[in-house]
């Protein structure tokens, strides 16, 4: 009875020594990956980063496209000003032909006015659209790196128990 006791203590304490060992590896391996993730999500943040900038540089130059056609708008307003002082002037002298000339300019241009002020409405729009997407792509970029941090920490953790553990079972 006493061997048998014997014997079934050193298979237990055998057995609870291999899987202990199988749980420390197993714990290095779960540590490995838990860094390598958070290196991979560090990345991940740096193409993020990368891509809100190049999005803002997009924004930028839809920026100028509206403002270029802000000024065509501008310039179209001067000349519909200035074709209805040829007009007036036109008609005083009596000359019919050109002044039927000068309402074609003035008709071509409010077109031209009207398609340009259409399109600033839609560029106004979709830019406030990327701008919220920008926003909303910042945000996310700080939630990521809070979330890298929190892992950081329970990788931390996650080591300074493996030693202890290594350590007393020392």
């Amino acid at each position: 009875m006493r061997r048998t006791l014997v014997s079934a203590i050193f298979l237990l304490l055998g057995s609870m020594l291999a899987f202990g060992q199988s749980d420390a590896a197993k714990d290095a391996r779960d540590l490995h990956q838990d860094r390598r993730d958070i290196r991979h999500d560090r990345r991940d943040i740096r193409h993020d980063r990368r891509d809100i900038r190049q999005d803002e540089r997009d924004l930028n130059k839809d920026r100028v496209e509206r403002n270029a056609k802000r000024r065509d708008i501008r310039h179209d307003e001067a000349d519909i000003a200035k074709d209805r002082r040829e007009m007036r002037e036109d008609l005083r002298k009596g000359d019919k032909a050109d002044a039927a000339k000068e309402r074609a300019d003035i008709a071509r241009d409010r077109r031209d006015i009207n398609q340009d002020r259409r399109e600033v409405r839609a560029e106004n729009r979709d830019m406030a659209r990327d701008r919220a997407d920008i926003r909303h792509d910042r945000r996310g970029i700080r939630h990521d790196r809070l979330d890298i941090r929190h892992d950081r920490r329970d990788v931390r953790s996650d080591r300074r128990d493996l030693r202890q553990d290594r350590h007393d079972r020392d």
